[in-house]
């Protein structure tokens, strides 16, 4: 196929973030330019700009993308457990990965070496905690803690699908992941699912009030806890 045709076909957005990885591959992050990008995927200035704010912005085309899917997929929510809802909203993300695992291992690799991605990179994820956060905030309204709440199991939610992705991309994108997120979100939801929670105790159940002086022997008290529990 000849260069032309390529640029028929080939969306302008896709040919900037192929032109720039593969300068990133060659040249080295830092020791590219816009202008070098440009030439590279023979548009015009104006035209990166147009999709991308920044450099960096090449590095994480997609999500945007996947903020708003996963914002969509939270409002439709009819779930009765707002952690599963969370989980399976995080797994729109690591799909975003696994599509295009090539891309995802090579940015793997480029972010992990240039310290101004990491960072960046850390922002977009922040971007993604506290839209869980906010859903679960609103889920649980009312609770005095529910913001609280939120902020923590929402961070719980993100470490689990972050452990789930670092070891497929560390794999080269070979492993598992839909079976690694099944494993880590279920930690998640053991420690943290409403569902979970012991039951309240119901009003017909037997109570036991019990006195014992301060300096009783441990057994002593396991003893008269026994005995009572064995009364009619």
């Amino acid at each position: 196929m000849t260069d032309a045709r390529k640029h028929r076909v080939t969306p302008m957005r896709e040919r900037l973030v192929e032109a720039a990885f593969q300068l990133f591959v060659e040249r080295g992050f830092e020791q590219t330019t816009v202008d070098d990008i440009v030439a590279r995927a023979d548009v015009g200035r104006r035209s990166f700009f147009r999709y991308f704010p920044s450099k960096e912005d090449v590095v994480f085309p997609d999500h945007e993308r996947c903020l708003a899917d996963m914002s969509a997929f939270l409002r439709a929510s009819e779930d009765p457990d707002p952690i599963s809802r969370v989980c399976d909203a995080a797994r729109i993300v690591m799909r975003m990965y696994t599509a295009k695992p090539e891309f995802s291992v090579q940015r793997y690799g480029l972010t992990r070496d240039v310290p101004g991605l990491r960072t960046y990179e850390a922002s977009v994820v922040r971007r993604y905690e506290r839209q869980l956060a906010g859903y679960l905030r609103d889920c649980w309204a009312g609770d005095p803690d529910s913001g609280l709440r939120a902020e923590v199991v929402a961070a719980a939610v993100v470490a689990a699908h972050n452990n789930a992705l670092r070891s497929w991309l560390r794999s080269g994108g070979t492993r598992d992941a839909e079976r690694d997120l099944d494993h880590a979100f279920a930690m998640v939801r053991r420690v943290w699912s409403a569902q979970e929670r012991p039951a309240a105790v119901e009003e017909d159940d037997d109570v036991i009030v019990m006195v014992t002086r301060k300096r009783a022997p441990l057994w002593r008290v396991v003893q008269q806890v026994e005995s009572a529990l064995q009364a009619d």
